[in-house]
């Protein structure tokens, strides 16, 4: 029997450079590597060895880093 792990499409990013927190749902099908802050505007940007912002910025890692499939 093969299980299947749960993925978790929630996630709350917040600013590096304010503060600023946001809760977004993260797509399935497509990396996010670019993200604007909607109060301070900075364009967020993963971390070196992070494939996109919610491996950065969120709370919860990308879909597919949750699946165990890697990088996007």
């Amino acid at each position: 029997m093969q299980m299947t792990k749960t993925v978790e499409l929630q996630s709350t990013i917040t600013c590096p450079s304010c503060g600023h927190k946001k809760d977004e749902t993260m797509p399935t099908d497509a990396c996010i590597y670019f993200y604007e802050c909607e109060n301070c505007k900075s364009r967020l940007k993963p971390l070196p060895g992070d494939c996109c912002v919610y491996c950065s910025y969120g709370t919860v890692k990308c879909p597919p880093i949750q699946a165990g499939e890697g990088c996007c």
